[in-house]
């Protein structure tokens, strides 16, 4: 938009001027009209590369004669079901369209102006845009090896601290932290300090902690009322598309959580879909096995080509391209293959790869050693 067409700019709240909007990744459609490709592997965006729960297809279709009235508001079915499936009581969640939607939701209800927000370098993009959309000052606090340095985190918490984001493991970066480390975090974390624990890819880590060091949220909500846990149905659930998360948490907190949260904020589609998928874990055990399968070959594809990698607890990888990341990346699309540069979030000379399955992999693979060969 050009300065001749800005009549609005002195009226908008001035901490909305300088968000950049978080950037998806790019769709299939949107390649196809571009390049009129019909072979593309999407990669991009850590989707379930088996697709839903087919429980969930049948739940949906089921409900569909009913898409003329609103959904329940208070999703008690689902927060039912995920009140016996985690063992909490359903006053200790808040469900929400998709878990970005509560992650900002935290950050309105504690911090405004003059407060400031912690979260890592390296973290989703959606924690410096809470603090920017509530007015807060953003502290990035250095990664130590592309993830969460949690004693350089405590040391940032000043009084004007009011909340800080974690997540475990981090996207973009796949990293991870252990038991030891988190307990040694959040016992020393002023009680007064909400700390929010994003655990969008935890049936995925869980699956490559051979060691049983990783710390679910879950455990620690009764020891500590300023926890926050949030959680998703768009990865390892496959319903990316009907924006499904929750939000674990203390019964006090969660009650502020849903007097500032939309009415109706979870269509019934998406509510009946979240319970269906949640009763099908044989599903989601195919997934995550599926995913193990498919960081195999990656590791082993990249480590033929000597093309480094952070190594990952999700259901994506970082591969470092050095200058030529950006280049490479329009040479991917050009092959089919869509990947996401991560330059929006300091890492230049990377791409994230989520992992698909094994023929999408194997095009990614086929496509890379093309590109670096000409």
């Amino acid at each position: 938009m050009t300065e001749s067409n800005r009549h609005f700019c002195d009226q908008v709240q001035s901490q909305i001027l300088g968000i950049h909007p978080y950037i998806p990744g790019k769709p299939v459609s949107e390649l196809q009209r571009e390049l009129g490709l019909t072979y593309i592997s999407k990669l991009a965006s850590n989707e379930n590369p088996l697709g839903s729960s087919p429980k969930a297809i049948v739940a949906i279709q089921n409900t569909l004669k009913d898409i003329s009235r609103y959904p329940d508001g208070s999703a008690f079915e689902l927060k039912s079901y995920l009140a016996s499936f985690l063992g909490v009581k359903p006053t200790q969640i808040a469900i929400g369209n998709g878990s970005n939607e509560l992650l900002e939701l935290v950050a309105r209800v504690f911090a405004g102006r003059g407060d400031e927000i912690i979260y890592s370098q390296y973290a989703f993009a959606v924690y410096p845009i809470s603090a920017q959309v509530v007015g807060a000052t953003g502290i990035e606090v250095p990664a130590v090896d592309w993830g969460h340095d949690l004693t350089a985190m405590l040391a940032a918490i000043t009084d004007k601290t009011k909340l800080i984001y974690i997540a475990n493991p981090n996207n973009p970066t796949g990293t991870l932290f252990s038991r030891s480390q988190w307990e040694a975090f959040i016992s020393q974390v002023p009680k007064e300090v909400v700390v929010v624990l994003d655990e969008a890819y935890l049936e995925y880590a869980k699956s490559f902690d051979a060691d049983h060091d990783y710390p679910d949220g879950c455990d620690y909500l009764q020891d500590y009322p300023n926890l926050l846990v949030s959680r998703t149905f768009s990865k390892a659930y496959g319903l990316a598309s009907l924006r499904v998360g929750y939000l674990l948490g203390c019964d006090e907190i969660i009650q502020y959580i849903n007097q500032l949260r939309a009415p109706f904020n979870v269509n019934q589609l998406a509510q009946v879909a979240a319970c269906s998928a949640l009763s099908d874990q044989a599903f989601v055990a195919e997934s995550v096995l599926l995913n193990q399968q498919g960081m195999r070959q990656l590791i082993e594809g990249l480590e033929a080509l000597s093309v480094p990698y952070i190594s990952s607890a999700g259901n994506f990888m970082c591969i470092d391209l050095g200058n030529a990341a950006l280049d490479i990346n329009q040479k991917l699309l050009a092959e089919g293959v869509i990947v996401r540069p991560l330059a929006n979030y300091g890492m230049a000379s990377f791409l994230r790869v989520s992992i698909g399955k094994q023929v999408e992999n194997q095009h990614f693979m086929d496509a890379l050693k093309t590109v670096l060969s000409k």
